[in-house]
């Protein structure tokens, strides 16, 4: 079937789940989309292999469309290199940012706290190849195509009740960050892929889609999310458009989200 797009949800260093959801996609030709929702690091052990598969490795290994898309997590980092600093959200230890400079350091996984050192170092991000922060700068904040419009974390509400589209919404930056239930309770446009919020988070009550495991890929009126909490302790989900057939790295392909 020509013109498919596979969304996939967030990544955060998790390679080896990573490889196992593509391996068990179908054979994809230049006419179908890999869209990567966004949030490629921190958290788990393997944020630089992650992060060059997705900027350059899958280029040579699929004749596919790579689309990715900015997280918020990406657009932190940016923040605290190149943005004039963000040590609030370096320091948090549920943010994952250790992991993302052991990983660019080459220093190997620890669940140790940093030590001074280390915060220093990653408060200032110079471990960062520039060509790595290019390529987040270069993200974009949304993509859409023929069967829905995939953003990071969703769309705001206007004050007339209103969702607008991403093309219009004032900073785009808010597309990352936004997490409010009632995008995913009133939504009702054209359908939206989203990750961010992780799916145990939201209403398992408003999920068509196997709502007695909320770990789940959550599948709404309108609104699909993929954060399945990969590199977390959960795994990596993808969303096959317009089938609605899912794939998962812990299990391979599930029933269709409909």
């Amino acid at each position: 079937m020509a013109h498919r797009t596979f969304a996939i949800g967030d990544i955060h260093g998790d390679l080896e789940a990573l490889e196992r959801l593509l391996a068990q996609l179908p054979a994809l030709d230049a006419e179908d989309s890999l869209v990567f929702v966004g949030d490629y690091v921190d958290h788990g052990p393997r944020v630089a292999e992650v992060v060059e598969l997705v900027r350059r490795g899958l280029a040579a290994r699929t004749p596919a469309r790579v689309v990715a898309l900015r997280g918020n997590h990406e657009d932190a980092w940016l923040r605290v290199v190149r943005r004039g600093g963000w040590p609030e959200f370096v320091l948090r230890v549920p943010n994952g940012c250790a992991s993302t400079y052991r990983s660019y350091a080459g220093l190997p996984p620890s669940r140790e706290d940093p030590s001074m050192d280390d915060l220093l170092a990653m408060m200032a991000g110079a471990f960062f190849p520039a060509e790595v922060l290019d390529w987040f700068d270069a993200l974009p904040h949304y993509h859409e195509d023929q069967h829905a419009i995939y953003v990071h974390a969703g769309l705001p509400e206007d004050e007339a009740g209103v969702w607008p589209h991403p093309s219009q919404v004032t900073p785009p930056e808010t597309l990352l960050w936004v997490r409010k239930r009632g995008f995913f309770e009133r939504y009702r446009g054209k359908p939206v892929v989203v990750g961010h919020t992780v799916t145990t988070e939201l209403p398992p009550e408003l999920s068509c889609y196997t709502p007695e495991d909320p770990a789940d890929l959550w599948a709404g009126e309108a609104v699909y999310g993929l954060d399945t909490g990969c590199g977390k302790g959960g795994f990596l989900t993808a969303l096959e458009l317009p089938a609605l057939r899912v794939y998962e790295s812990r299990t391979g392909m599930r029933p269709e989200a409909r």
